[in-house]
């Protein structure tokens, strides 16, 4: 059940400016994967696969990273990062919560899962002034992705936002089907994206089981690689008002981060540039994932592109 009370305050860090902060989403559940594959140790060294990209994107120039996790992770995250990242890069380790709400709300319900991915972005409002990058902790996007995201940051003065967009073929598992948001790009600018749940490839035929749709190798997909400036956290909160003034959505329903980007892009709040990259990508969806996972890291040590191990400090 939702209640509206007066007012609330609560005091939060005050940051001071970063040159761009990478923003990693580490709250799921794993559930396919069978534990938190955020934790899963996937390099050489034991490294958590979201070190690689962390380690992307300070070479890059990013200085702040933000982590968004569950609070009974939260103390051991925050911990295991400051004692291995350069100490001139500030860390915070922020848990998404049911009860942030908007000033006014309070939720008294038996809701088990938080509000959603633009819930979670929404988390980090009071640690993120200016540009940044948002990604999923369970998957590996690659330097060059890092590299357009960074150089997109720096020229970009009209305040718009960027997708880092791979092909299709590129984003497959061997191990089972996978969910993709579809493209539609004009001349550099992102029309739109749609969902498709259940993609697989059959033979040499990438099919969604569920629309039963053909699907093209070079389709240009969202792999959650977005770049945003702190604007969104104010039509965050405007959206997730709205979600939380139908009763129906209360229970199990959430607020996906794609969505709120598309009705910005709609409204008129904000266009949205396609960066597109040739870059590596994988994740760790299944968990006959993780054997790919660790090969290609691996690989990417022994030609040199990371150290082994990963940080000195």
């Amino acid at each position: 059940m939702l209640f509206i009370d007066g007012l609330q305050t609560i005091s939060y860090f005050c940051p001071k400016h970063y040159t761009m902060t990478l923003l990693l989403m580490a709250a799921g559940s794993g559930s396919r994967y069978g534990k938190l594959k955020q934790f899963d140790g996937l390099g050489p060294n034991e490294e958590f696969l979201m070190e690689f990209s962390i380690f992307d994107a300070l070479e890059n120039e990013f200085d702040h990273i933000v982590v968004i996790t569950k609070s009974e992770n939260q103390s051991f995250l925050q911990e295991y990062l400051k004692e291995r990242l350069p100490k001139k890069v500030m860390v915070d380790v922020i848990v998404q919560s049911i009860a942030d709400l908007p000033v006014g709300f309070q939720y008294d319900g038996l809701r088990e899962k938080p509000w959603g991915t633009a819930h979670a972005v929404w988390s980090a409002r009071q640690f993120i002034k200016g540009d940044f990058v948002i990604i999923n902790a369970d998957d590996y996007y690659g330097k060059p992705a890092f590299k357009a995201a960074a150089q997109f940051i720096k020229k970009n003065n009209s305040g718009q936002f960027g997708l880092v967009t791979y092909k299709l073929s590129d984003t497959l598992s061997e191990h089972g089907a996978v969910s993709r948001g579809l493209c539609k790009v004009d001349e550099g600018r992102l029309v739109s994206i749609e969902e498709f749940t259940r993609i697989e490839s059959i033979q040499g035929n990438i099919i969604d089981q569920i629309s039963g749709v053909n699907l093209h190798p070079d389709d240009l997909v969202s792999m959650n690689f977005w770049v945003c400036n702190d604007k969104i956290f104010d039509y965050i909160e405007g959206y997730f008002k709205s979600f939380l003034a139908i009763p129906e959505n209360l229970e199990k329903s959430e607020i996906y981060l794609p969505f709120v980007i598309q009705e910005m892009m709609i409204q008129g709040v904000t266009e949205v540039r396609a960066i597109q990259v040739k870059s590596p990508w994988f994740g760790v969806t299944y968990y006959n994932d993780k054997l790919h996972a660790q090969d290609a890291i691996r690989g990417f040590t022994a030609k040199g592109l990371y150290p082994s191990p990963l940080w000195t400090n």
